[in-house]
Parts: C-alpha cells; structure tokens; sequence
C-alpha cells in the first residue's frame, strides 16, 4: 500500500504502474477539485446532510470500447436494469469520437481501453455535490494536492 494524492494515482495509472476501476478514476477525478486536505473536509462538512443517490452505471459498448453512462446523460435509459436480471445489453456499431461529436448532454466515463479513461460531464450535479473535472488519464489536468 502507498498513500497517492490524486495526480500522482492518476500519473501512476497513466504510467501503468497501478490500474484504477473507471469508478475509482472518477472519484479521483472530483477530488481534483480540492487543493488541499482542509478544502475537501470544509466541502464535505457543509453538504453532509444533503443527500446522496446511487447509480448504475450502463455500459454502452462502441466499435473501439465502451462508455459507461451514468444519470443525466442523454444516452443513459429511462429504466436501467439495477439488478443484472434484465441482461440488457447497449450496443453501436458507432465509434467512440463520433458518439462524443453526435452528443451534447453527458454524463459518462469513456473507456478506449483499460489504461484509458476520460470523463466527461455537463450535466448538473445533484446534492450540491461537485463534479469531477474532466480528466483525461493520458493527461494531468489535475491541481489538487491532497
């Protein structure tokens, strides 16, 4: 085990020393948002009684990967399949780059292969939570250092 603040996990997944869970990967990238330890326990004391909502990501298998859609995003189905008895599968002949260029609402983390990942979010958080910056693991767009 080795303590990582955000960048170096995501410089250490970019170098392929660690691999990160797309879930994961979008934590960090909200803990991005915070550029010090005192900043994110200041945000998480004010909206601790807020709320929270749980998600299923859906996979969207693409031509050259998959997204996983989350709520909010305009591709995200109206009755996801919580429980996996459904066996709903989502599927395009499409490629990744076009289906980012045909959209416009998102709320999804896109997945061209297992070290990359890009998430990507306009959608308005709920609970007054804050998004994840969209970060993209072959870059470090990422100011925190927590």
């Amino acid at each position: 085990l080795q303590w990582s603040s955000p960048v170096e996990a995501m410089e250490r997944f970019k170098s392929q020393e660690i691999w990160i869970a797309p879930p994961q990967f979008y934590e960090l990238c909200r803990l991005c948002n915070f550029s010090s330890l005192s900043q994110l326990h200041k945000f998480s004391s004010q909206r601790a009684l807020e709320g929270c909502e749980r998600w299923m990501p859906v996979i969207l298998n693409a031509s050259d990967g998959y997204i996983q859609l989350l709520p909010g995003d305009e591709l995200y189905p109206e009755n996801p399949d919580y429980t996996g008895e459904k066996k709903i599968l989502m599927s395009t002949d499409k490629k990744i780059e076009d289906l980012m260029k045909e959209g416009s609402v998102f709320h999804r983390i896109v997945i061209q292969n297992i070290n990359s990942l890009a998430v990507h979010v306009n959608v308005e958080a709920k609970y007054k939570h804050l998004n994840p910056l969209m970060v993209n693991s072959d870059c470090s767009d990422c100011n925190s250092k927590l």
